[in-house]
């Protein structure tokens, strides 16, 4: 090969590895891309599974509250039916009070004893008339024992009623308390899940972007092995025409001195004195003429 064969060919060869250094670095840029896309995904899916844990962790103790709010309501209502029983017996109570209730009222019971009370007080009485007052005194007094024992279940029952009263009305609130964390929970459920299909997507995406990554990066293999032949191919051509120009040198200056010596000889032939330069070279012949 001339040398001006292997120059047209390294024009050609430079050329080409000038073209596949651009192409190499395309896909170089094209991977970053991509791995910095791939990154981004798995970032966003890191921050979402935090993100799911967080309301995980919300809901949970969102539920644990409908638990406990269940469990109020369940005592609640225990207790509602507790002291509705209750007046129910007391009513019946009353009821058979009633049956027995004196046909005089309480106060003019009252009013009786009182009075019967001021004579045995005031007037003289005979034993038996004392004792006849007395046992009567006894007698109205048990009269007026029902309604005091009417007046005690009428009591009982009214306090009874303001406690249910005062229960259903927790019993609500604790309703109401519960509806609301449990639409809490579901609420923080629903955006659990969908949090999740999102990080499954968010994942999906990113293990296709280093599917990808990974292709182009063997893509970048045989272009960069191409460069490294071409380059070596190069190397080699350079290095004949070095050689070449070096071996053209060399006979440049064997030819210089071979007439540099004939010349110095022709002057030592004529008597001529030889220049420093001509006699070294001619030393190195022998002087020889």
């Amino acid at each position: 090969m001339s040398e001006q064969q292997r120059k047209q060919r390294i024009e050609e060869l430079t050329e080409k590895t000038t073209k596949l250094k651009e192409q190499r670095n395309r896909l170089i840029v094209e991977a970053e891309e991509i791995a910095e896309k791939r990154n981004k995904l798995n970032d966003q899916h890191r921050n979402l599974r935090v993100e799911i844990f967080s309301l995980k962790t919300e809901r949970d103790k969102m539920n644990e509250k409908v638990k406990e709010l269940k469990q109020q309501r369940e005592q609640t209502k225990a207790g509602i039916h507790e002291k509705i029983e209750q007046i129910k017996e007391i009513r019946e109570e009353i009821k058979n009070l009633l049956r027995n209730k004196p046909s005089k009222s309480s106060a003019v019971l009252q009013k009786e004893i009182e009075s019967i009370e001021w004579k045995i007080q005031t007037t003289s009485l005979s034993v038996q008339e004392d004792r006849m007052l007395i046992e009567k005194v006894k007698q109205l007094e048990s009269q007026l024992s029902v309604y005091k024992k009417l007046s005690q279940l009428n009591q009982k029952t009214f306090e009874l009623q303001r406690e249910v009263k005062t229960l259903r009305t927790n019993n609500n609130q604790c309703h109401q308390q519960l509806t609301a964390a449990a639409q809490k929970s579901q609420e923080l459920h629903r955006r659990m899940i969908e949090k999740r299909e999102e990080s499954k997507r968010l994942k999906t995406e990113a293990d296709q972007m280093h599917k990808l990554f990974l292709q182009v990066k063997e893509k970048v293999k045989p272009v960069q092995e191409e460069i490294a032949k071409v380059t070596e191919q190069l190397g080699q051509l350079r290095e004949e025409i070095r050689k070449e120009a070096d071996e053209e040198k060399k006979k440049g200056e064997e030819a210089l001195r071979g007439k540099l010596e004939r010349q110095a000889r022709e002057k030592l032939k004529r008597g001529e004195r030889l220049s420093w330069e001509e006699f070294q070279l001619l030393a190195e012949k022998g002087m020889s003429a």
